[in-house]
C-alpha cells in the first residue's frame, strides 16, 4: 500500500464507515505504508471532517508502552489467531485493553486487516458492543477498548478456579447479548455481520454486562444484497459455524443467528461448543431439544436454582437458532422478543412439511465427521 493510496483511501471516504470497502479491494496496493504516514492521514482525514469527527483517539506508542508496563507477559489477558490482548491503564487511571495484531501473511495484509476492523468498530456505539478508544499506527497496530474487569463469558463459564455463574447472571448476558447482536444487525448505519459470536468474544463488565468484541472477522453487507460469498480460507469457530457457511461459503444475519444458538446452549449447559472428545454442544443437545426435557441441559453445578420459565425462553430460542435451513430461522429482534417476553406461540414457528429440513434439529452430523477445524486458519474457542 503506497503512500498516495492511503491518503486517498481516507480522504477520498470522508467518513470512516466506507474504510472497509475500500480496504478489502484486492491487489491495488503495491507496498506498505510508514506507520507515521498511516498516522498522518488517520489524523488528517479526522480533521476534514469536524461534524461526523470520531469518539476516538490516535494514540502515540509510548502512552500505550506505558500503559502495559512494555507489554509485560504478566499484563497479558488474551491470545487468538489474530491478536493479542494486554490490559492497561493510562495515566489518569483509566484501565483499557490493547489489542495488538500479530498474525498476517504480508504486512500489506495486516494493514488491511487493520483497517477492516477500524473500520467496523469506529462507528458502532451499543452498552452491549465494546466501545473502541482509540488506535496507535506507531512500530506495530494496535487498537484500544475500555477494559473489561469480569473476563469473558467464556472464562466465567469453564475456569474451574471460579464458582458457577448464577442463572440470574447467565440470563441477563443472554438477553444483552442478543440485543448487541440484534443492533450490530439492524440498527447500525450498514449492516454488520459479527462472523465469530461465541463465548470467548463475549467480554463482562464489573456488573457482568456483556459486551460483544473482536470483530477481526466482521464484514459489512449492503443492504441491497441478502448475503455474499467469503472465497478466503474459512474462519470462524468450530462448532459453531452455520451449515451454509461451512459448505458453501454463504454469509449473512443468519450466520450470527446460527453461532447465537449455540452460544445459548452454552450458556444453559456450560458446556463447550466442542467437548474434548470432539462432540459437538449441537448433537449433545439435540435430543433434550427434540423431545422437551430441556431441564436436562441445565448446567449440573446449579442443581434446581434456575427460572425454569427463563430456560425454556432461552432454549426455544436457541432450537430456533440452530436450524439447519437459514430460511427458518429467526432474525435477532425476533429473538430478542421471545427471550424476553416468553410468549411461544404453538404453531407460530411450526416449519410446514416441506419447509425444507425433515427435521428441526437434523443436519448437525457434518459437525462430528471433523476430529479438528477444516482449516488452519479456525480459531479455537
Amino acid at each position: 500500500m503506497n503512500h498516495l493510496s492511503l491518503r486517498r483511501l481516507f480522504i477520498s471516504t470522508g467518513r470512516r464507515r466506507r474504510v472497509d470497502e475500500e480496504a478489502s479491494k484486492k491487489n491495488e496496493y503495491t507496498s506498505s505504508p510508514p506507520t507515521h504516514e498511516l498516522k498522518k492521514t488517520m489524523e488528517t482525514s479526522m480533521e476534514m471532517n469536524p461534524p461526523h469527527k470520531p469518539t476516538w483517539k490516535c494514540f502515540s506508542h509510548e502512552e500505550i508502552q506505558k500503559a502495559t508496563n512494555g507489554f509485560n507477559q504478566d499484563y497479558l489477558v488474551g491470545r487468538g489467531g489474530y491478536a493479542e490482548v494486554y490490559k492497561g491503564v493510562l495515566e489518569d487511571g483509566r484501565e483499557i485493553a490493547v489489542k495488538r495484531l500479530k498474525r498476517a501473511s504480508t504486512e500489506e495484509q495486516k494493514v488491511k486487516e487493520f483497517l477492516t476492523e477500524l473500520g467496523v468498530v469506529s462507528h458502532v456505539q451499543h452498552p452491549n458492543v465494546s466501545a473502541l478508544l482509540g488506535c496507535c499506527v506507531e512500530n506495530e497496530l494496535y487498537l484500544i477498548f475500555d477494559f473489561s474487569s469480569n473476563g469473558s463469558v467464556s472464562s466465567q463459564l469453564h475456569d474451574k478456579n471460579l464458582p458457577a455463574m448464577a442463572w440470574k447472571v447467565r440470563y441477563k448476558i443472554a438477553i444483552g447479548a442478543a440485543r448487541g447482536l440484534h443492533y450490530l444487525h439492524k440498527g447500525c448505519q450498514r449492516r454488520i455481520i459479527h462472523r465469530d459470536i461465541k463465548a470467548s468474544n463475549i467480554l463482562l463488565k464489573s456488573n457482568f454486562e456483556p459486551q460483544i468484541s473482536d470483530f477481526g472477522l466482521a464484514r459489512w453487507l449492503p443492504a441491497e444484497w441478502s448475503h455474499c460469498f467469503v472465497a478466503e480460507p474459512m474462519e470462524g469457530t468450530f462448532g459453531c459455524l452455520a451449515p451454509e457457511y461451512f459448505t458453501h461459503g454463504i454469509i449473512d444475519e443468519k450466520t450470527d443467528v446460527f453461532a447465537f444458538g449455540v452460544f445459548l446452549l452454552e450458556i444453559i449447559s456450560g458446556r463447550k461448543p466442542v467437548d474434548g472428545s470432539h462432540k459437538s454442544l449441537l448433537s449433545w443437545a439435540k435430543p433434550y431439544l427434540s423431545d422437551g426435557t430441556v431441564e436436562m441441559m441445565v448446567d449440573h453445578r446449579l442443581r434446581d436454582e434456575y427460572d425454569i420459565v427463563q430456560l425454556k425462553r432461552l432454549a426455544f430460542a436457541a432450537s430456533l437458532c440452530i436450524r439447519t435451513s437459514a430460511t427458518w430461522r429467526p432474525w435477532m429482534n425476533e429473538v430478542v422478543e421471545l427471550m424476553e417476553d416468553g410468549e411461544i406461540p404453538p404453531t407460530c414457528w411450526t416449519m410446514p412439511e416441506n419447509g425444507g429440513e425433515s427435521e428441526d434439529f437434523c443436519g448437525f452430523d457434518y459437525l462430528d465427521e471433523f476430529d479438528t477445524p477444516s482449516s488452519s486458519s479456525m480459531a479455537s474457542s
